[in-house]
This record gives C-alpha cells, sequence and structure tokens, in this order.
C-alpha cells in the first residue's frame, strides 16, 4: 500500500512542479482545433460507411439477380 501511496505523491509533485502547462488562450485554441478535426474525421468516417454500404448493396443486387 505504500508503493501506492507513494506512485500517487510523486505523481502529484510530478504534476505540480515539473508539467509546463498550456496558457488558458492556447488551451482554447487548442481545443477548437481538436474539435474541428474530430468533426472532419466523423464526417471522413460517414462517407466511407455510407460509400461502402452503397457498394455492399449493390453486390447484393448482382448476387440476388
Amino acid at each position: 500500500m505504500s508503493g501506492l501511496i507513494n506512485y500517487i505523491n510523486e505523481s502529484y509533485h510530478e504534476l505540480r512542479n515539473h508539467v509546463t502547462w498550456p496558457s488558458y488562450a492556447d488551451a482554447q485554441r487548442l481545443m477548437v482545433i481538436v474539435a474541428v478535426f474530430s468533426v472532419l474525421l466523423a464526417l471522413a468516417v460517414y462517407g466511407v460507411d455510407q460509400l461502402f454500404s452503397g457498394v455492399i448493396e449493390q453486390y447484393f443486387k448482382w448476387v440476388k439477380s
């Protein structure tokens, strides 16, 4: 149990004293970038899904006839 407490204390010390945190403006800018790319990725996945769905649907129509 002492190992876990030591790990938590060292992690807290590391985060408190040795991490360079971004400014509020940088954090906002980066958040917008992540949100935009998340939406773009979701749209790309949706497009590929629609494309494959159409191809598979046409394939089964072709096989059925």
